[in-house]
């Protein structure tokens, strides 16, 4: 857990950075992303003690250390399972959650598609670079089927795994897409998720320069989304279906009731089930 920042009377984008210095490759994407987030934050002023980020394993997956607010670093793909029993039990906390692609599609597949399900109120924020950047450049879920590498020569052949399109299926409330290269607009968008009731996925294109040096011209390609969010399913489908992977913005909001989060006031104490189970 991270030492707690005294909260100031305005609070900017460096009250939520912690001492320690990112170990990222220069040059990454995931530097401009934690820039986001804490703008983000500033932006909501939320206070760092009442803020929790949760993640699980990878280079993006080292986020929590780098703020003030409190942090739980998972084991792999575990995060949103973590960060969802925190929350039902702190409603009161404002919960993100930060992985990739390999994290939360591959190993944690299966808790993304039912924390969508579930519609939990948490921000869900996946630092996408279609490969296995920490474990020396795997191809992840969403690497294309031909990209020719060391350890797939030729490609994978295996179809793209689509996270927007899984979780608008699978229910997630809200569901965006950002891109690292542009930390204010991505500010926006994360802050626009937090304030969002219920489960908030914003996919962050964030280029993994060591390992897939061509994404470098992803900058070139990203563009605003041509039509504004919307809250029809099956509208927001078609777009994501047919878009080139590059529209930035958020694509839709609903307005699906989250999941209850106050757990109630228990109408026993612990010792009359204990005494149940007295020999």
């Amino acid at each position: 857990m991270n030492d707690v920042a005294t909260p100031t009377a305005v609070l900017t984008a460096a009250n939520y950075k912690s001492g320690y210095k990112p170990i990222w490759c220069p040059g990454c994407g995931d530097f401009t992303v934690l820039s986001a987030i804490t703008k983000a934050l500033a932006s909501l002023q939320l206070p760092p003690h009442e803020v929790a980020v949760v993640s699980g394993i990878g280079c993006s997956s080292r986020i929590p250390a780098y703020t003030t607010c409190y942090g739980f670093h998972g084991v792999h793909g575990r995060a949103l399972a973590a960060a969802t029993g925190l929350k039902v039990a702190r409603p009161e906390l404002t919960v993100l959650v930060t992985g990739g692609d390999g994290d939360g599609y591959s190993i944690g597949g299966n808790h993304f598609m039912h924390a969508c399900r579930r519609n939990v109120d948490l921000t869900y924020i996946v630092m996408d670079n279609h490969v296995y950047g920490m474990t020396k450049g795997q191809a992840s879920p969403t690497t294309e089927p031909d990209w020719d590498n060391k350890l797939s020569p030729g490609g994978t052949g295996v179809r793209s795994f689509h996270p927007l399109v899984i979780a608008l299926a699978s229910g997630a409330s809200f569901v965006a897409r950002a891109f690292s290269g542009d930390p204010n607009g991505m500010a926006d968008i994360v802050a626009q998720g937090m304030r969002h009731p219920g489960f908030s996925f914003i996919e962050v294109l964030s280029p993994c320069v060591t390992f897939r040096p061509e994404q470098r011209e992803w900058k070139n390609h990203v563009h605003a989304a041509p039509v504004g969010p919307t809250d029809d399913a099956a509208r927001a489908a078609r777009r994501i279906m047919t878009d080139d992977g590059f529209n930035i913005g958020v694509l839709y909001a609903g307005d699906r009731a989250p999941y209850p989060a106050n757990p109630g006031t228990a109408t026993r104490e612990l010792a009359d089930f204990e005494a149940e189970f007295e020999l």
